[in-house]
């Protein structure tokens, strides 16, 4: 059947899938507010009301206390929940309810414009909802969550539930691509980082589930990085690239950020790499064009950029110097990506201008201040000596001074200077730093000292330790506005695959694919990864004498060097 509305909106991608509650985390106790059997909620249930009555959970306020529990979902959502009301108090038409969503438990149990900086910016994730209060079934919210706290808002009143089930949406997309090492932290780490993009793959590619939903293109590029290792092909990403470009006509720069218009040609020819669709990449040929033309407009003859607000990512922006010199290396890896590009659109003129940028780019070396995020992508444009770098500023310290975002970029340098075993480390002391405190996602932002006397995000924070999710975050991210399911802190799932594995595309639609392992301190390393031809499979094992010995699977039109 055709139906009227077929064609009107479009229909959803996603997919809706139900889960339990894996957990009563808080009740509310006393005469006067009681839970009772709220562990029947955690036996599951199928939404629907019947006649035929069972014993469900019962929230009981009195006159002067309101009864409410706070339930854990077991890990990162993107979403709501469903409740179905065996009854409420039998001279009620309905109960209201206050539903506060978190991502941490005690985001769930914050006050909005508290302490903690909670509010519902991007999505309302702290309500008021009127439900049925008979043999009634209601769907409540659509933000990024995992614990949710459930309060009677009346007194003298009686609510009887059937159920609590968390309502995800999420694309039904096969994982086509794995990994799996001899260190079970770092297969931890890569599943992390492949279910944090795949929760952000909604109806386009967002930022955050709770907080930032929306398109950032320079966001994007670690989090496309992780989409090819772990996916393959999706069509979130051509739809996101293509609904900035169409939100910003020339001469915008794309979310009002010089720099993030180069990301989107940097996208772009990664893109095109991975899978070598060069019919989209026509399509973008009058934007690309213009916006080569506006770079060149901007970059002076002594290759200094005309940007008076240049932005690389947020904890490097009290570093003037370390915005300044990694938004340089930024351009010089767009202006070529761009020549590239020209070459396989056939456009000549464009290439040269393109060529002639990236030396105007080169003459200058800027002096990075010490930012691991700027001395990291200065290595990775030829600007500085890659083992020089790692030795005296990407090393030092550990994972000290790096950012989610541009970490990927770090670990990119690091393994370009043959530093695998240091990589490693970073990427166990960072992004498991997330995993002990209970993470399930990774986070926009973290920092090592967060980890001093921090109590988990899956508990009530006990006196004398710290709220990590109220207490820190800083510039646009403090307190519990800080989202602690982000996408470009997937890097670690892209740089397992690529370095440790091995895997690099050599030429376009991954036609020619180049195997270069390096284990570091591991012992062997396994894994799969998704070509437009299929999926390559790898197994590395290190000798007794430290050389690898190496098995490869690879598909028909793949060809492996």
């Amino acid at each position: 059947m055709e139906y009227p509305f077929a064609q009107s909106g479009g229909k959803d991608p996603r997919t809706r899938y139900y889960v339990d509650p894996r957990r009563i985390v808080w009740r509310s106790e006393g005469t006067d507010a009681v839970v009772q059997r709220a562990e029947l909620l955690l036996t599951g249930g199928d939404g629907q009301a019947t006649l035929t009555r069972k014993n469900g959970c019962i929230l009981r306020s009195g006159a002067e206390n309101r009864a409410g529990l706070l339930i854990d979902f077991g890990l990162e959502l993107q979403g709501g929940i469903q409740l179905c009301v065996w009854s409420a108090n039998e001279n009620r038409k309905s109960v209201k309810l206050r539903v506060r969503f978190g991502e941490s438990a005690m985001e769930a149990m914050s006050e909005l414009g508290g302490e903690g900086n909670a509010g519902n910016d991007h999505a309302v994730r702290d309500q008021v909802v009127e439900v049925s209060s008979f043999l009634g079934t209601t769907e409540v919210g659509n933000t990024g969550y995992r614990f949710v706290r459930i309060d009677l808002l009346e007194t003298e009143c009686e609510m009887e539930l059937k159920s609590v089930r968390g309502v995800c949406l999420l694309r039904d997309i096969p994982y086509k691509g794995s990994f799996r090492c001899s260190d079970p932290l770092l297969d931890r780490i890569w599943q992390t980082g492949a279910y944090t993009v795949h929760l952000n793959m909604q109806e386009y590619l967002w930022d955050g589930v709770k907080r930032d939903r929306l398109v950032w293109i320079g966001d994007m590029h670690p989090e496309i990085a992780a989409i090819g290792a772990v996916f393959g092909y999706n069509e979130v990403v051509p739809k996101s690239l293509d609904l900035v470009r169409d939100n910003t006509p020339l001469p915008g720069w794309m979310n009002r950020i010089a720099s993030y218009s180069a990301w989107w040609i940097w996208i772009q020819h990664d893109w095109y790499k991975l899978n070598g669709d060069i019919a989209y990449l026509r399509e973008q040929r009058a934007y690309l064009l213009g916006l080569i033309g506006q770079f060149d407009e901007s970059i002076d003859r002594e290759g200094r950029f005309n940007d008076p607000r240049p932005f690389l990512d947020w904890p490097t922006s009290p570093n003037r110097s370390g915005v300044e010199a990694g938004v340089h290396a930024l351009l010089i890896a767009a202006v070529a990506a761009a020549a590239e590009l020209c070459a396989l659109l056939d456009e000549p003129d464009a290439e040269r201008r393109c060529r002639s940028m990236e030396r105007r780019l080169r003459k200058r070396l800027p002096e990075h201040g010490g930012s691991k995020q700027a001395a990291a992508l200065l290595a990775l444009a030829g600007l500085l000596d890659a083992d020089a770098v790692n030795r005296d500023v990407l090393a030092a310290g550990g994972a000290r001074g790096i950012s989610t975002f541009l970490g990927y970029y770090v670990l990119k340098a690091r393994a370009e200077a043959g530093d695998i075993s240091g990589s490693l480390d970073c990427i166990r002391e960072y992004w498991g730093g997330m995993l002990s405190l209970g993470a399930t996602t990774f986070w926009e932002d973290f920092n090592l000292d967060w980890l001093d006397n921090a109590a988990r995000i899956d508990e009530l924070t006990p006196p004398g330790r710290n709220d990590v999710h109220g207490l820190f975050g800083d510039y646009c991210y403090k307190g519990y506005r800080h989202s602690l399911c982000h996408g470009w802190a997937a890097g670690p799932t892209a740089w397992l695959s690529e370095y440790v594995l091995g895997i690099r595309v050599k030429e376009a639609g991954c036609q020619v694919i180049e195997v270069r392992p390096m284990l570091g301190d591991l012992d062997w390393a396994e894994g799969s990864f998704p070509t437009p031809h299929g999926t390559i499979r790898v197994k590395h094992e290190k000798r007794s004498d430290g050389t690898i010995a190496t098995e490869i699977e690879a598909p028909p039109g793949v060809t492996v060097i």
